[in-house]
């Protein structure tokens, strides 16, 4: 009879027991979510080539980039566009073109070098003249430009620079660029052009309205009338021999949003 007794009660505590541990782990169910596992995406390199307009905004793009891409790092090339895209078509490596005219990212296109369904026009610049912030120069539009009362000129090579080539346009169109070349002394890309500048090597020089802005050494005589050259369009492409061409997809997408133009429009850009 105690046995039975002992056996009975044995069997309820374990229903007890069981019952309470199916309480405990439906409650810890429900008081702590499942835990989601979080795909850790691999590191990816992505190397741009930019026309030297860009180099300082670039920065601010490129950590704009980094916030919702935390696994990608950046290194860029710096350069004419005409050099870059001459680099890229001896098979320089890189994932990205970024152009300050739409010539050498034609060039590449004809070639074959990039991903067409890619390229974009992201962002616009305009023509400016100018001189030193202390000259005292009385020019005040490109009519006004009289070889006779100029000394050295600074111009981006027109075979390789996209400013020096929208620079010759304004000037032949103007009839200007015949009496002025014995003037010209040539940069290898425009920011080289707003240094001789800077530094009083020339008296005057054509660059980008982007580039003045950063400048506190010059000051600007006039702006070209759009006319006088073709429009100043900034076109973006993935590169056909990119290694993370989907990276590359993602960086000149992002080029085109609100937060990229902002940044574009701080530095004196215009789209």
């Amino acid at each position: 009879m105690k046995k039975q007794f002992f056996a009975a009660l044995l069997l309820i505590l374990s229903i007890f027991v069981f019952a309470g541990c199916s309480t405990k782990d439906e409650a810890d169910t429900k008081t702590k979510p499942a835990e989601q596992k979080v795909e850790k995406k691999e590191p990816v390199e992505l190397t741009v080539s930019a026309a030297a307009s860009l180099t300082d905004a670039m920065t601010d793009l490129q950590k704009a980039f980094q916030k919702e891409h935390p696994e990608v790092t950046f290194s860029a090339n710096f350069g004419s566009s005409g050099n870059l895209a001459q680099q890229i078509q001896q098979g320089a490596p890189a994932d990205i073109f970024l152009s300050a005219d739409q010539k050498w990212m034609n060039t590449l296109a004809d070639q074959q070098l990039i991903l067409t369904d890619t390229r974009k026009d992201f962002t616009g610049n305009k023509l400016v003249l100018i001189t030193g912030k202390d000259k005292d120069i009385k020019i005040s539009s490109f009519e006004d430009l009289k070889a006779d009362q100029l000394g050295q000129v600074a111009i981006g090579d027109p075979a390789s620079v996209p400013a020096g080539t929208y620079t010759k346009q304004a000037l032949e169109k103007l009839g200007k660029w015949a009496g002025l070349e014995s003037h010209f002394v040539l940069g290898s890309d425009v920011r080289q052009v707003l240094t001789y500048v800077e530094s009083g090597n020339t008296d005057i020089g054509f660059i980008y309205s982007s580039d003045a802005v950063l400048s506190d050494k010059v000051k600007v005589l006039a702006e070209a009338d759009p006319s006088l050259h073709t429009p100043i369009i900034y076109p973006a492409a993935v590169l056909k021999d990119s290694k993370s061409p989907e990276a590359a997809k993602e960086f000149v997408d992002f080029l085109g949003t609100k937060g990229a133009q902002d940044i574009l429009g701080k530095y004196g850009f215009k789209k």
